[in-house]
């Protein structure tokens, strides 16, 4: 008895000492900036969105560049007066079975923190980008922006035929939303700001080295 209590006590300490750990870096690593590329031209407006807890990247639903209703369709959702795109990775569960924080499973909370569930994308269609504390804008080259593009379908679960997967749901947040499939497990480690920072990061804006909350990437700006 003795051996299990001594062996149940370091496994405490160890989860105790984990998640301290994990505290410490989620407050400080954020404070690491990567700097903005050198902008060449400025091509393509492009925006970041948070409800105060997720950060979704926002971008021109149709551009010289991209039309994203090849992909992700109006029909049922909007229609052409609806002139941006929000999009934002994040756990399947959170997405479809949490509106509302009290209605948070410890199952879904423990298989999304340690990346044992699926992931989704959601996409939302607003009509206009007002920039405030929780909208900030920036400006893209051709190229960065292709780089955004490219990562943002990367995160897309694809189809036989190279479609977006859409999930049939009744969970939509309002009648301009969907969620798709999506690629990559959720964790402690990657979460949905940390997968908005990424996209950044690939288009060369200004972002965290790392960061698991919306509140690290909206200091830069």
């Amino acid at each position: 008895m003795i051996k299990i209590l001594k062996k149940l006590g370091k496994f405490i300490l160890y989860v105790i000492g984990f998640f301290t750990v994990y505290v410490v870096a989620a407050f400080v690593v954020p404070l690491i900036t990567v700097k903005r590329e050198a902008l060449t031209t400025e091509d393509v407006e492009i925006f970041i969105l948070t409800n105060g807890v997720h950060t979704d990247i926002v971008v021109p639903v149709k551009s010289e560049f991209k039309d994203w209703t090849k992909h992700i369709e109006y029909a049922g959702v909007a229609d052409e007066s609806y002139k941006y795109l929000a999009m934002g990775w994040g756990d399947k569960g959170f997405y479809l079975e949490t509106p509302e924080w009290a209605d948070l499973k410890a199952s879904v909370a423990f298989k999304a923190a340690f990346g044992l569930s699926t992931t989704a994308m959601h996409t939302t269609f607003y009509k206009s980008m007002t920039v405030g504390e929780s909208c900030k804008s920036m400006m893209l080259s051709k190229t960065q922006y292709a780089r955004l593009i490219d990562y943002i379908e990367g995160s897309f679960e694809k189809d036989g035929n190279s479609k977006f997967k859409k999930i049939v749901t009744n969970a939509n947040y309002g009648t301009t939303d969907a969620f798709y499939e999506a690629n990559g497990a959720y964790s402690l480690f990657k979460t949905c700001n940390t997968w908005a920072n990424s996209a950044l990061k690939s288009c060369g804006q200004k972002c965290c080295l790392w960061t698991p909350f919306d509140k690290g990437i909206f200091a830069k700006y």
